[in-house]
């Protein structure tokens, strides 16, 4: 029986190990099969507050690890299965290492970036294929940058974008636009983005380790062109890491934890959501440390108020 499990080991849940094992409460903490998060696939971090000079994204993400070792959480490696969290003990089934129990559950799961399955995009996120503009546009300060996608979110970081970029460019495989009317108005009215649109993606190139250009294929012609470019956004969405809770959790339209609003209290007492995982708007490393601190608190103060009422009870 354990006092709490975190599932997740990004900022966020790393973050929670750290408060809860210097609580004496030590975490159990399970490591899916990407440790670390989405900053695993960054390369240089520089607006992490603490490192004047940037810090490598596994760097950073290594030393949270270390730094909750030190206090006294233990990590398993392996993938939750399923999770009963019907009673006052929440069971969880994790490949390789069976069933776990435990008296309060934190969910830093995270989310996953929706990507174009094309060949070279994978092996060139952080060679310049990002998917995220505030943590990447500053290095693109006088490039030429694409941005991939056709909803709000593709809008919103191709404007964000313009502030570093000499030239950003909107290619979206549709000859509609996803977006708002507002954001395609904002989009379209800014003088520094280009169009490409009813273009599919087809193939990132690069040369020397680093990204050239973007093959697209002509929807309407048939055509093939290679977009030179010096960066790839791909903004298409996020995916929430959801889909073990089986429904037993509630969630929005899009798959994201609710929480109760200034909390990470869940509508199950003794759960709590962190993270990227519970939210869509910022999905920064220092936004989902601080929602880790604060699940961790929280979860602290529900199992000293649990113990209170078992002592009360006997």
């Amino acid at each position: 029986m354990r006092q709490v499990v975190v599932v997740g080991t990004g900022p966020a849940g790393l973050t929670a190990a750290i408060y809860l094992a210097r609580a004496n409460l030590s975490p159990l903490v399970i490591e899916g099969n990407e440790p670390g998060g989405q900053l695993t696939l960054t390369t240089e971090v520089e607006n992490f507050p603490g490192f004047p000079d940037g810090i490598m994204g596994p760097e950073l993400m290594e030393n949270m690890r270390k730094q909750a070792e030190k206090f006294g959480a233990e990590f398993v490696r392996g993938w939750v299965q399923k999770v009963d969290l019907s009673g006052d003990v929440f069971r969880l089934q994790v490949d390789g290492t069976g069933e776990l129990q435990t008296k309060s559950l934190i969910i830093s799961t995270g989310a996953s970036a929706r990507m174009l399955g094309i060949p070279g995009e994978t092996e060139n996120i952080g060679r310049g294929v990002s998917t995220c503009a505030t943590c990447d546009g500053f290095f693109f300060r006088g490039k030429r940058i694409i941005v991939v996608g056709g909803g709000d979110s593709a809008m919103e970081e191709a404007n964000f974008l313009t502030k570093f970029a000499s030239e950003v460019r909107i290619v979206h495989r549709r000859s509609e636009l996803r977006a708002s009317k507002i954001m395609q108005d904002r989009a379209r009215n800014n003088p520094n983005i280009t169009w490409s649109l009813d273009c599919t993606p087809i193939e990132v190139i690069s040369q020397c380790s680093r990204v050239t250009g973007l093959k697209v294929h002509h929807n309407e012609t048939g055509l093939e062109e290679i977009l030179e470019t010096d960066g790839i956004f791909v903004a298409i969405g996020h995916k929430p890491n959801t889909s073990f809770l089986d429904g037993q959790i509630e969630t929005d339209d899009l798959g994201y934890i609710v929480v109760k609003p200034g909390t990470t209290e869940t509508n199950i007492p003794g759960v709590f959501a962190c993270g990227d995982v519970q939210d869509h708007k910022f999905r920064q490393a220092i936004t989902a440390a601080g929602s880790g601190c604060m699940a961790a608190l929280e979860c602290e103060h529900y199992l000293e108020n649990s113990s209170l009422h078992d002592r009360s009870v006997v």
